[in-house]
């Protein structure tokens, strides 16, 4: 293990800690937390017994880590869709002659691994103490590896993460005919061949690192994966009882194209094919029968609901493709558990928080519809239950010791009368300062043994550039780079 374990009673004080009690969070001014041998073993005032170190954090919030549900894994390419559309002109949807050429790896092996490495420690940075990896395969040959989620488990256990791993996987794809024309590719023994690399990656990596490694399984995209592949993956998730994630109604274009390929909207053929649980981790849901376009007579708000799955809220990303949950407190009060996934960079949990009180209130048009507090619950008790792990999420005697210490003393933060309400006003990923994980301080006062930010940074932006490159050869008609990625102002190289 990269990172130790603290010894003996380590106590923690600050202005503020967020308890936990009669199964909610409870806020602790001038707060003391005491944790041992990996555990929380006390929450309150002043602390009567010994201990062999104290920490006081001063003006902070000590809280639980974030569990992110859909946190980042690779070099986000967000950044080339934010102006450059639409996707099938600009090189989000492969061509027809790059699919019939064979598609190909747009990063060599030890990149992948790499990037594990180097997402780890943003998530690290930004709070988050449990995340389930995720990555674009629109940059694969076709699935995830063995070799780089094993490169992965060792990077989260050399950093002290607690992680989901598991490689994803898919039957199809999709690739652009002509101009605005986009079909499907199915190699279904292709997909069922990922399926079981994935349970066996599930059975030889369980339980890795004293715990800390954890698997999943991750099929891709719900347009992109058969019958036989979902059902055989929800059997694989029950018997090896390992949560399910699969990326569902996040577009329009999504849910027609299920709604053509089976007569039925997603939830209605999960539902029926037998894939949805309360194993089942669901990103995005932001399109469902009679929301943000969908003319469908079906009760999908219920089905989900009912089901036991969980709703992976990613709200940042959503809006900055211009979408956004409608709405959140109607999905609340329907009963769907939710959590939340940063599914972009920065992994910036409190943003998320932001975005989506901002977007929930605007959708509800009621800014007394959501309330701070569901959005922090989210963030950390609805990513914990929809895992399972009632010790994680929260600080209470006997839960896992994943703790985060966020600042409330730059003036940025501006003025304090409840924590929860400052952070989601003002807080940033930026003002998280030390984290604990499984009683293990793997980050303190931004810095994580070991990890130099700047050089990482340097590293990606290299990497980033070498993928930039190919582009055109994935691109309709193959254009040169600086037509598929226009500046936002003319660039002027020559000036006299």
């Amino acid at each position: 293990m990269g990172q130790h374990r603290e010894k003996g009673r380590i106590l923690m004080r600050a202005a503020w800690v967020v308890g936990h009690e009669n199964g909610r969070h409870v806020l602790i001014p001038d707060g003391e937390l005491v944790f041992e041998d990996g555990a929380v073993i006390y929450v309150g005032h002043r602390f009567e017994g010994e201990v062999a170190e104290r920490h006081d954090c001063g003006r902070a919030l000590i809280g639980p880590g974030f569990v992110d549900l859909d946190a980042l894994g690779d070099l986000d390419t967000t950044v080339l869709g934010f102006d450059n559309q639409p996707a099938w002109k600009k090189g989000r949807v492969w061509p027809q002659s790059y699919m019939e050429a064979g598609p190909r790896e747009m990063y060599a092996p030890e990149d992948l691994v790499w990037q594990k490495h180097y997402g780890f420690t943003r998530l690290i940075r930004n709070g988050i103490t449990t995340a389930l990896p995720i990555a674009s395969l629109f940059y694969r040959e076709w699935g995830e590896t063995w070799d780089e989620f094993a490169g992965a488990a060792e990077a989260a256990e050399a950093l002290g993460l607690r992680v989901y791993l598991g490689p994803a996987y898919r039957s199809g794809n999709t690739y652009v005919t002509a101009p605005g024309e986009i079909a499907f590719h199915f190699d279904e023994a292709r997909g069922l061949e990922g399926l079981e690399q994935a349970e066996r990656f599930c059975t030889a990596f369980e339980g890795r690192a004293g715990g800390l490694v954890r698997t999943m399984l991750a099929p891709d995209r719900i347009e992109t994966c058969t019958e036989a592949l979902l059902t055989r993956s929800a059997q694989v998730s029950r018997d090896l009882a390992v949560p399910v994630r699969l990326h569902c109604c996040q577009s329009a274009f999504e849910y027609q194209s299920v709604l053509d390929m089976h007569g039925k909207g997603p939830p209605e053929w999960l539902r029926d094919i037998g894939f949805l649980s309360e194993r089942a981790i669901l990103p995005h849901l932001t399109y469902i029968a009679g929301v943000n376009g969908i003319a469908h007579d079906a009760p999908d708000l219920e089905i989900l609901a009912e089901s036991g799955a969980s709703l992976a809220h990613c709200p940042l990303v959503m809006a900055r493709g211009g979408t956004m949950l409608r709405d959140f407190a109607r999905y609340r009060d329907a009963g769907l558990r939710i959590g939340m996934g940063t599914d972009t960079h920065p992994p910036d949990m409190i943003l998320n928080m932001q975005i989506g009180l901002m977007t929930a209130r605007m959708a509800a048009g009621d800014a007394q519809a959501v309330r701070a507090g569901d959005l922090y619950d989210a963030a950390t008790l609805g990513g914990a239950d929809a895992l399972g792990r009632p010790d994680l999420g929260r600080l209470e005697p006997g839960a896992r010791a994943d703790i985060t210490v966020i600042g409330l003393d730059d003036p940025a933060i501006g003025q304090v009368i409840d924590p929860i309400q400052t952070l989601l006003l003002n807080g940033a990923g930026r003002d998280v300062r030390s984290v604990v994980i499984d009683g293990r301080f793997v980050m303190q006062e931004g810095v994580i043994p070991g990890v130099d930010h700047h050089a990482l940074h340097e590293g990606a932006q290299a990497r980033f550039d070498a993928m930039v490159a190919q582009y055109p050869d994935r691109t309709l008609n193959h254009p040169p780079v600086e037509e598929i990625f226009e500046p936002t102002y003319p660039i002027k190289k020559d000036l006299a």
